[in-house]
């Protein structure tokens, strides 16, 4: 079974799924779930966008689900956590890690399970011939940009936790610089690459971090009111002791 964010229309521009609906819905979900179940399945997992919480949540509130592969909230989680009869774990982001589940099946029921979280080496493993020709081929008019060095680290750059990553200071300071503003405000999501101390930055590494599918930059005037209030909506956002209210964003 999948499940989509259920937040999408809050957490994205509507006009990017104007005749979508989305949800936790779980008794929709329960029913389809019995369904399966009555079915005489072996198994049943949910393929997950709902984040960590809201997964260990959802898992304490529908019965039947074996195992919950969820993501959203880029955890790497080394162990599933068990929530009554279901596993409930993530695999962290950017491909750092492959996820390895093995269930034994017997009589139409889980009877073991062996979950392994494997560290991925990029480096260490041969590229596919055919799908890297592919890459280069599409990368090729454009690599004369992409490699344009544009400056040096001068500090580890990364965007993770839920508060000031470095990769998002240095954007908003650019803002700064760049549009004459007095504030800066960045939507600080916690995925993308890591820049180590003294890495020279190209033009690829910041489309890396900002090359969003809406990357527009607003300038307006705002009162101390309404900046307050942003950061409250954003606290609430993030750490509502309900999983279920909590919609994403980062501070």
């Amino acid at each position: 079974i999948g499940q989509a964010f259920p937040y999408v229309p809050i957490a994205h521009p509507k006009r990017f799924t104007p005749d979508w609906k989305f949800g936790i819905r779980e008794e929709e979900l329960q029913k389809l779930v019995d369904a399966h179940r009555n079915d005489k399945v072996d198994a049943v997992i949910l393929l997950s966008h709902n984040g960590m919480d809201v997964d260990l949540k959802l898992a304490s509130r529908v019965t039947g689900i074996d195992v919950i592969l969820g993501g959203h909230t880029h955890d790497a989680v080394p162990q599933p956590a068990a929530v009554g009869t279901t596993l409930v774990t993530n695999a962290g982001s950017n491909g750092k890690f492959l996820a390895v589940l093995d269930l034994e099946i017997g009589k139409g029921r889980v009877k073991d399970v062996r979950y392994r979280l494997l560290p991925v080496f990029s480096e260490l493993l041969k590229p596919d011939p055919a799908m890297q020709a592919l890459i280069d081929k599409i990368r090729e008019p454009h690599v004369a940009t992409l490699s344009e060095k544009i400056g040096v680290a001068d500090r580890l750059l990364y965007r993770r936790g839920n508060f000031s990553g470095t990769m998002d200071q240095l954007i908003c300071d650019s803002l700064l610089g760049e549009l004459n503003a007095e504030i800066a405000l960045s939507p600080g999501f916690r995925w993308g690459t890591t820049a180590l101390a003294g890495q020279p930055l190209t033009a690829e590494d910041v489309l890396a971090q900002t090359a969003v599918s809406y990357p527009e930059t607003y300038v307006a005037t705002m009162t101390g009111g309404q900046i307050k209030d942003v950061l409250e909506d954003i606290c609430d956002n993030l750490f509502n002791a309900d999983p279920y209210y909590q919609h994403g964003g980062d501070m």
